[in-house]
């Protein structure tokens, strides 16, 4: 057997996504993937999927059917409120823009993509470039390979491969979030359903924000969203495993002067999680391709969340996909080269539309929001 020319590093939806469209464009590959294996329990909420970016990658990869099966359409809807419960807006009646939970999204194409061409429990140690200028990609568990013609880090925000590239690192934003849930069996359950229903609701004010998502299966993620030190979950001042204590500390230094509702979510949230945000630069775009090794998805251009990630993620896979074909498995140089320089604008506007996006939602007046939603609004 022969090595394929092409290692994906990471198994997400911008590696499997990149896997799928070789496959089908005939090109070989192999994926390795840091989960011990696909019924791994990794975390991730509900994704929407845009119609000129996430959705043009499925259908290139012959998936628009499968996905529409469990998009949801109805939970495209989304709602503005202020920290006192009063809303402000609404947007995303027909938007074609569905939801769908990453780990469907990520089965999807974990169904699309041969078996033996994924590689379970290969957790990425380090890369390099090897004495005949080739890449060598060594894993903890041991295995050390050199045969690889081009290795793509599909491996988000704290990506190995990104190392060989550039010295770029994220920067934390000084944002935020904790992710908590609301389940089916919880006693506040039928309150949030009524108030918040399909799709999203984002409430604004005092800095502070509280984003409740529904997901596929009737519960709702909530994101507490506030500015704090960077190493503050990691220094013991607050236990997220001790949950009353949790909902204290979250009661007491954010959210005291929101409105009884909200702090009746924080009442019953559950299951929490850190979420800092970071960041790469704009400056950070623009590095000169190196031979052998290229970046996709976070790795290359991780920002604080603006509704792009995901999809800009795919784009990135469909652009490189198209590349290679191309210019073939003999020229993968120029290939690399011609993708980055499409992706690097991409990057760029991500990056300045996260930072945006933060500036309004992290602050004391929603309508900063509307105006920022309305002006990204295409004209009737």
């Amino acid at each position: 057997m022969t090595t394929p020319a092409i290692a994906i590093i990471g198994g997400g939806p911008c590696g499997l996504t990149l896997a799928r469209l070789l496959e089908c464009k005939g090109i070989d590959y192999t994926v390795f993937e840091r989960d011990a294996s696909a019924n791994s329990n990794r975390a991730g909420g509900s994704l929407d999927i845009h119609a000129h970016t996430g959705q043009h990658a499925l259908r290139e990869g012959g998936l628009i059917d499968e996905f529409k099966k469990y998009a949801r359409y109805e939970d495209a809807v989304m709602s503005l409120a202020d920290k006192h419960g009063k809303k402000v807006f609404e947007m995303g009646q027909g938007r074609d823009d569905p939801e769908i939970d990453r780990a469907e999204l990520r089965q999807i194409l974990l169904d699309a993509v041969p078996k033996d061409k994924i590689k379970w429990g290969h957790v990425l140690q380090s890369v390099a470039v090897g004495e005949d200028k080739r890449p060598v990609i060594r894993f903890s568990n041991g295995t050390e390979i050199s045969s690889f013609k081009l290795v793509v880090g599909a491996d988000g925000a704290w990506s190995k491969v990104r190392s060989v590239i550039t010295q770029a690192t994220p920067k934390y934003s000084s944002k935020t979030y904790l992710e908590s849930r609301i389940g089916l069996e919880n006693p506040l359950y039928q309150t949030v359903a009524s108030n918040v229903g399909a799709g999203s609701s984002l409430a604004i004010g005092s800095g502070k924000l509280i984003v409740t998502q529904r997901q596929g299966n009737g519960s709702y993620r909530i994101y507490f969203g506030f500015e704090i030190p960077e190493n503050y979950y990691r220094d013991g001042t607050v236990n997220l495993q001790d949950i009353e204590a949790t909902r204290r500390w979250l009661l007491t230094n954010f959210y005291a002067d929101w409105s009884e509702e909200y702090q009746d979510f924080i009442r019953h949230a559950t299951d929490f999680r850190a979420w800092p945000l970071y960041s790469l630069a704009t400056e950070d775009m623009g590095w000169k391709s190196v031979p052998g090794f290229t970046l996709a998805g976070d790795a290359a251009h991780v920002s604080i969340p603006n509704g792009e990630g995901v999809n800009l993620a795919m784009a990135d896979s469909l652009t490189l996909a198209n590349k290679i074909e191309e210019h073939g498995l003999e020229d993968l140089d120029k290939a690399v080269q011609e993708y980055e320089a499409d992706m690097f604008p991409r990057g760029i506007s991500s990056i300045c539309d996260g930072k945006r996006w933060a500036e309004v939602m992290y602050s004391d007046d929603p309508q900063a929001f509307v105006k920022l939603i309305t002006s990204l609004m295409p004209d009737e």
